[in-house]
């Protein structure tokens, strides 16, 4: 592979990148939108069914896709800084803005929640906050949209951690040389995602409770990780780590991308077709169709995933400032999103107009503020120097043009 050919693929995986983050807005957008009893503190009065459809199926691949990438980046930036400089770039560009954002938006979010209760209900005290229990063993914490990024951290620690020992005792190779050869068949084979799919399956079969309709269970309420999503977000992430040795490969991941959209499509249907739009709050049961849901949508987070990554390397490998920018801006947008859509979706709640109409005008409304407050305050900020990795110099503005003499 060329050196202009490698580079041309990072474009493309860090629009990927930019595009899981940013798909964030889009997905906490519909959440008001759902269909029946409500899981978000505004509940609009216009629910619809096509908002639960479009939260299911963005739900299936937007954070499995990022840990991938991440993977990838991740192992790449410990080549190139060493292992002492990937812990420091990844205790600033990930730690700081956890431990920094997390009181900031849980704040913001209950302000938010008060509002929107308060408009909705005047004069009515609002109800006491359920504290729903962690997702298995461990400390409830509320990470909120945050959540990533502690599961990041843990991934990283992970990763090191077993890379340690395979370097010192692998000292000829043989053992890397063999998990070169099973990622390049895995991804040579088309059935390979069945075997990624996998220890995700494995996780839910000893899981004693599974909400199907939400897939992979959320890691946003424990400081302890639970064993399916860790399942799920670490076959990603270490996918995407050993990907890294083989950058050849996406070749073949790019070349299949009809393939991997096509069979994508199908089993979001099926899924659908099973678990229908609305989300399903108990528990399921251990039947058939359960089963059937379960490998619809381990293959489903995969082929998605592939679909969306050969895309991207297919038609998004060259070099595109406004792209490059957005990718940039991407990781502000996720961290500030959610308090501002929340908001955004209190003020639509009073307006009451037709879910279609208000959903875009959140949209709408969301991004020129977002992108807008990174252009001003972060992009060549020392905020920007910790998100961005690098603080970027403001543009040169143009000398003013002298005024036309009168003759």
């Amino acid at each position: 592979m060329t050196a202009a050919a490698e580079s041309d693929r990072l474009h493309a995986l860090d629009a990927v990148r930019g595009f899981a983050l940013t798909l964030g807005v889009f997905f906490h957008a519909t959440m008001s939108y759902l269909p029946g009893p409500p899981i978000w503190p505004i509940q609009d009065a216009d629910p619809s069914p096509a908002m639960g459809a479009t939260f299911f199926v963005l739900h299936i691949f937007r954070m499995s896709l990022f840990f991938l990438i991440a993977g990838f980046f991740g192992r790449m930036l410990l080549h190139r800084r060493g292992t002492a400089g990937f812990v420091r770039d990844r205790l600033r560009r990930i730690g700081i803005p956890l431990v920094g954002f997390w009181p900031i938006s849980i704040a913001s979010i209950v302000a938010v929640s008060v509002f929107a209760w308060v408009s909705t209900h005047p004069g009515v005290a609002p109800p006491p906050t359920p504290t729903a229990p962690p997702v298995g063993p461990g400390v409830f914490f509320p990470l909120t949209h945050l959540w990533f990024l502690y599961v990041l951290l843990w991934l990283y620690a992970l990763a090191l951690l077993v890379r340690a020992p395979i370097a010192a005792l692998d000292r000829d190779g043989r053992f890397r040389r063999g998990v070169d050869a099973c990622v390049t068949h895995l991804v040579r084979n088309p059935l390979g995602v069945i075997v990624l799919a996998a220890p995700f399956l494995a996780a839910l079969w000893f899981a004693p409770a599974w909400m199907m309709w939400f897939g992979i269970p959320p890691a946003d309420t424990n400081l302890v990780v639970n064993p399916q999503a860790l399942a799920a977000f670490g076959t990603a992430f270490g996918f995407g780590w050993l990907l890294q040795r083989q950058v050849d490969l996406l070749q073949v991941i790019a070349r299949r991308w009809a393939l991997h959209l096509a069979a994508a499509l199908a089993l979001t249907v099926a899924c659908l077709w099973i678990a229908g739009p609305q989300p399903i709050l108990k528990p399921a049961a251990r039947t058939a169709e359960t089963y059937a849901f379960a490998v619809c949508y381990g293959l489903a987070i995969w082929t998605w995933s592939f679909a969306l990554l050969g895309l991207a390397l297919t038609f998004l490998s060259g070099h595109s400032p406004a792209r490059r920018y957005l990718a940039d801006a991407s990781y502000w947008i996720y961290l500030v999103h959610l308090p501002l859509v929340m908001f955004f979706q209190a003020l639509a709640d009073l307006i009451a107009w037709p879910w279609w109409v208000e959903y875009p005008l959140i949209l709408v409304a969301a991004f020129p503020i977002m992108l807008g407050s990174y252009e001003l305050f972060v992009r060549y900020s020392w905020i920007g120097a910790i998100l961005n990795g690098r603080r970027f110099p403001r543009p040169a503005r143009s000398p003013a043009k002298p005024a036309l003499q009168g003759a």
